[in-house]
């Protein structure tokens, strides 16, 4: 996501988002993780940020164990968006091969057994 923070700020969009999390917290809405809140907001005033920026879909959108592979050229931001967590994976030993590349960032070293054998 790509923010103008100054029109951000002036049209007090963190206090709109609360708003419908807080709505979520008495009586659930959506059932789509945090971008519902932002959708709502926002409404029509979203644009399509380009798959070189945003490779998303990793996580194999909302369907366990389907692999997706990496759109081709240059990407900035892996998105494991969906169910298939790359750590969850690499521990139950049933990786999709991009989750190889998550491997390095595990700040808890549960992957590094299985990157090592």
């Amino acid at each position: 996501m790509v923010i103008d923070i100054e029109k951000w700020r002036r049209g007090g969009y963190t206090e709109r988002v609360e708003h419908w999390m807080s709505v979520q917290r008495k009586k659930r809405i959506y059932h789509l993780g945090s971008l519902p809140p932002f959708l709502l907001v926002l409404a029509g005033n979203i644009k399509a940020v380009d798959h070189r920026w945003n490779q998303h879909g990793l996580g194999g959108d909302n369907i366990e164990g389907k692999c997706r592979s990496l759109h081709p050229g240059p990407i900035s931001l892996l998105h494991w968006s969906g169910k298939g967590k790359p750590w969850l994976r690499l521990d139950s030993r049933r990786p999709c091969n991009v989750d190889y590349l998550w491997a390095p960032y595990d700040l808890y070293g549960s992957t590094a057994i299985f990157l090592e054998e």
